[in-house]
């Protein structure tokens, strides 16, 4: 992926997580059960969060943003949506089906901000998509969990 300024780097991180948020909204909003509706508005809020940290962001010279704060933490992977194909979305899902796609766009981020933190030329913006990336892996995960429950409440 070749971007030709960080403003463009920015930008393209920033619509990524607009789709994200809009997604778990719309997925949230055909979701009949609380618990799921609930951590996709969940899902939902913490996109918009990272929308907010990118639209904030000053690079035209060393990022402003303050991370200093952040604590960092290995996420780990079960590498569930590594094994899936994509599927489109389509209203009426199945929850499987939603769960597969929620899998497959959180390892896309992941990777996309893996990539992102590799271009960096400052230590600051590294470490603003290193905290992208624990973000998406933290959501990555627990999808990942949620798909192993409902796949063993399914008897598989």
């Amino acid at each position: 992926m070749e971007f030709m300024s960080y403003r463009a780097i920015i930008d393209f991180a920033i619509e990524k997580e607009i789709e994200a948020a809009s997604f778990y909204e719309e997925a949230a909003g055909n979701e009949a059960r609380e618990e799921t509706r609930k951590m996709f508005l969940d899902f939902a809020k913490e996109e918009r969060k990272h929308q907010y940290l990118l639209e904030n962001l000053d690079c035209t010279g060393e990022c402003t943003l303050v991370t200093q704060d952040y604590k960092f933490k290995w996420i780990g992977d079960l590498r569930r949506s590594d094994l899936m194909v994509d599927i489109a979305w389509q209203k009426g899902m199945s929850y499987r089906d939603i769960l597969l796609i929620a899998m497959k766009r959180e390892e896309k981020a992941l990777k996309l901000y893996n990539e992102l933190r590799q271009q960096s030329e400052t230590e600051t913006a590294k470490n603003i998509f290193k905290i992208l990336c624990q973000e998406e892996a933290r959501h990555k995960l627990g999808l990942e969990k949620l798909f192993d429950e409902y796949m063993a409440q399914m008897g598989d």
